[in-house]
């Protein structure tokens, strides 16, 4: 059974902390594999990476497979039903129509000193995507990794997808066509993420690595971030859903199990001003745990993550939400904007019972690879900008350097770093000259 709290209890603070704090990652120490894991690449390159993937994945290849050929990926294309192919091709315009809206503008002004003054964005110039391989593929990571990045204007995109078992998700493949990636290399776990760092004989090093991945990959990203850039450390996914008793408890109920069918460490907590809503809410869960195909890892998660807290009033709501900071919020109310301007930490936020977290992660146009444990606190999801870099653009004039160069000789003196002062005060010894 979920845990059920409510703010008039007397120890819900201490319970609510509690449930802040609950560790949901794996207890296994994987951080000192991961580290021999990427010593052995950076040591040996692809013969690492091969013998990594055999044991690992049960897939026996030689370098020249380690990428899909032109051909192999037709012939997988090819197996994608017409409906399927639909779908993805909807979920594809819509993600890259949003994120067209994203590209930032450049910006070049003169100030009233005569200095001019500005920014400009260019992409980085070549990205790998991690696309999870194990319980489950994802196509739909595909496209909210690669076309933010295409968009953007990366020149290089490659893919990195285990395939356990030489097990092969056609969808994953026509993905990657459709968002303009040509390189797909089947290989995952932190194997994959240290020859995208480092590069190999036959993988070259890329400068970001983004997409999810399990705890290995997490561990990895972390472990090389520095040499490239990451977008996040992605820890089991969340939902937090805040409902009024005016909605269908079984539609909440499968809101919560969305999140819970992930993995056993997901989490889905429910707020309500409605203490009977919320035991409807957790009865109804039970009933579609009955049916769902995924009932063992859903009923996992559930039972030792899920959460049900009834609150005063939705002002109440949207404080706790604040603290709890979660990766998806579903604000299913009677005025969602208006809770909506109340509710600012969070991922991704979903305003009304008629829009599902599922939307998202498919075809709503948003990215739906977004922070979670908290961290929507000081970070956002993936975005056009996470594949660009800011550079700014400064240009004296004698005059603007007559007028505000002095102030920075004075601040270089105070800081003792004497050359930065002198490489004004040549220039401005000049002009007075």
């Amino acid at each position: 059974m979920p845990l059920f709290l409510s703010t008039q209890d007397a120890g819900f603070e201490a319970d609510f902390a509690a449930l802040l704090g609950m560790k949901r990652e794996e207890a296994e120490d994987v951080d000192q594999a991961v580290a021999t894991i990427i010593a052995d690449v950076r040591a040996r390159g692809d013969g690492a990476v091969l013998e990594l993937t055999a044991r690992f994945d049960r897939l026996a290849l030689t370098a020249d497979k380690l990428a899909f050929s032109k051909a192999e990926i037709a012939a997988e294309i090819a197996k994608v039903t017409p409906e399927d192919r639909a779908a993805l091709e909807l979920a594809a315009a819509r993600i890259r129509a949003y994120h067209e809206r994203q590209r930032p503008s450049d910006l070049l002004w003169t100030d009233e000193t005569g200095a001019t003054l500005g920014w400009r964005f260019t992409p980085i110039p070549a990205a790998g995507l991690y696309v999870p391989g194990g319980l489950a593929t994802y196509p739909s990571s595909v496209l909210m990794n690669a076309i933010p990045a295409q968009v953007a204007g990366v020149k290089r995109l490659v893919i990195a997808c285990p395939t356990p078992g030489g097990v092969v998700n056609p969808l994953v493949l026509l993905a990657a066509e459709l968002a303009g990636v040509v390189t797909v290399y089947r290989m995952g776990g932190a194997q994959a993420i240290a020859a995208l760092a480092y590069g190999t004989e036959t993988v070259q090093a890329v400068d970001k690595i983004t997409g999810p991945g399990n705890a290995y990959v997490a561990a990895a990203k972390r472990r090389v971030f520095g040499r490239v850039g990451i977008d996040m450390i992605a820890g089991p996914s969340e939902i937090l859903v805040i409902a009024d008793r005016d909605n269908d408890p079984d539609w909440i109920a499968l809101d919560l199990l969305s999140q819970a069918e992930h993995d056993e460490s997901a989490q889905s907590i429910l707020i309500t001003d409605d203490a009977a809503f919320g035991r409807a809410v957790a009865a109804a869960v039970e009933r579609r745990l009955e049916t769902l195909e995924r009932r063992a890892i859903a009923g996992a998660s559930w039972a030792a993550h899920g959460a049900v807290i009834v609150v005063r009033d939705l002002d109440e709501a949207a404080v706790l939400s604040n603290r709890i900071a979660p990766e998806h919020l579903e604000l299913c109310v009677a005025e969602p904007e208006k809770l909506a301007e109340k509710t600012t930490e969070a991922g991704a936020i979903f305003l009304g019972s008629w829009t599902p977290e599922a939307i998202g992660d498919y075809v709503g146009g948003p990215n739906h690879v977004l922070p979670t444990a908290r961290s929507a606190r000081f970070s956002s999801g993936l975005s056009v900008l996470d594949f660009m870099k800011r550079t700014t653009l400064a240009r004296m004039t004698p005059e603007a350097l007559a007028a505000i160069g002095p102030a920075a000789e004075r601040l270089a003196i105070s800081e003792s770093l004497q050359a930065h002062g002198l490489s004004v005060r040549a220039r401005l010894d000049r002009l007075n000259g």
